[in-house]
């Protein structure tokens, strides 16, 4: 059986190619392999989700990226544990702060990233009608999102005990919970208000292929 075509674009064999170094690169004496593999199975079961719907529903050129990045943060904090990424230690000593805030971006793009998804989907499966309604669905999807992942979060704290300390990734602070659905709303949120117009523009791009076929 021959390899779709859309398998074998140069953006799609560039896409695996880049997650695939990166995958490897972060399993390789990762600080903590339980934690490691915690955090880099989403990116694991996207890329698996995206493979499968690569020929039959291609997402647009915005959204590939977008997820790629994500799942790029994921294996970068599953590698060094959030709370030693060296990104993170450079920007807590700039700042003269008392955290590694590296984990503040993964949630942030757990928001950011979601949100566009879930605008997609929206949008090419007619789901919802109205700019409005939809962004604020979109909004409170990724909300529930990362509460549910919270959740997840103190499951494996209370399954794995003190193994799940890396994972969680508080560092002590008391809010580290709220904050984290805190910047997965303002990533949704700032998601949607800067990149509607060239998502629009990919997914009439995305259209119009489709409709020459």
């Amino acid at each position: 059986m021959s390899t779709p075509a859309s398998l074998r674009s140069p953006g799609a064999l560039a896409w695996a190619a880049v997650f695939t170094a990166v995958l490897v690169w972060s399993a390789i004496a990762p600080k903590d392999l339980f934690t490691w593999f915690l955090e880099v199975l989403p990116a694991l079961i996207g890329g698996a989700v995206l493979l499968y719907t690569r020929a039959r529903f291609p997402l647009t050129p915005l959204l590939y990226v977008l997820i790629l990045v994500h799942c790029l943060i994921l294996m970068l904090g599953g590698h060094y544990t959030y709370a030693e990424v060296p990104l993170g230690e450079w920007v807590r000593e700039l700042t003269d702060g008392t955290r590694n805030n590296y984990d503040k971006l993964g949630h942030l793009a757990q928001g950011f990233v979601p949100a566009m998804i879930a605008r997609e989907l929206f949008l090419r499966l007619q789901v919802v009608n109205g700019a409005a309604w939809r962004n604020l669905l979109i909004v409170g999807f990724c909300l529930g999102f990362s509460a549910f992942y919270e959740l997840i979060e103190w499951w494996v704290a209370l399954l794995s005990g003190e193994d799940a300390e890396a994972f969680l990734g508080t560092q002590g602070y008391v809010w580290d919970t709220q904050s984290d659905m805190g910047l997965a709303g303002l990533g949704a949120v700032l998601a949607l208000a800067f990149l509607w117009r060239w998502h629009d523009r990919q997914l009439a791009a995305l259209s119009n292929t489709f409709s020459r076929r």
